[in-house]
């Protein structure tokens, strides 16, 4: 199968929150990649209408190309816990509210694997990956780490979820690893070794 390269020129990153941009920024560095942000744009953020991870990242992506004219890139990642059933998954930012507060989303996760009386606190992170160029035609790939949930959080590095979950084989959350241990192991290292891989190599 042919995946489109990319040429050059400016990429959009479709997100407005900055833990991300940041992470995805380093993981272009290598490539001399000039990234843009969907907020130093003032585009709007789209409703994440998508049933899955895919789907959102794909209607992201689509509408940042749209609006810019230049190629965007867009992530939908969330945390998956077993013993929740799969929850939060696409609605893992929904959880932490209008404020986006994390801390509360964390507590209302430990809250409801008590709740349900969960016997495992196996966990894993997805990330869904969408290239997207103004004429439709789109590149996705995902990614995914797993892990176990600890608690209380743990560290103050990374963003979201990142200070409960422990990858498989560490004991260290992932708030509490250094950005470059956590760049080579991630959900979304993952998912852009692929897309590196696919539609940067040509």
């Amino acid at each position: 199968m042919t995946h489109r390269q990319f040429k050059g020129g400016k990429l959009v990153v479709a997100s407005h929150n900055e833990g991300k941009v940041r992470e995805i920024r380093d993981l272009l560095a290598p490539y001399g990649v000039e990234t843009v942000s969907a907020r130093e744009l003032n585009l709007d953020e789209p409703e994440e209408t998508g049933a899955t991870f895919k789907a959102n990242a794909e209607l992201k992506a689509l509408a940042a190309t749209k609006a810019s004219g230049s190629p965007a890139l867009a992530d939908d990642s969330g945390l998956c816990v077993a013993g929740l059933g799969g929850e939060p998954g696409i609605y893992s930012a929904r959880w932490a509210g209008p404020a986006k507060d994390f801390g509360k989303a964390m507590e209302k996760v430990e809250a409801e694997l008590a709740a349900r009386d969960a016997k495992t606190r196996a966990a894993h992170f997805t990330c869904a990956l969408t290239l997207a160029w103004p004429d439709g035609h789109v590149e996705t790939f995902e990614g995914f780490v797993h892990g176990s949930l600890a608690w209380p959080p743990r560290g103050d590095n990374g963003f979201g979820y990142d200070p409960v979950f422990v990858p498989e084989g560490l004991d260290i959350t992932f708030g509490e690893m250094e950005p470059e241990k956590k760049h080579a192991m991630s959900h979304r290292a993952d998912a852009f070794r692929q897309l590196i891989s696919a539609c940067f190599k040509g």
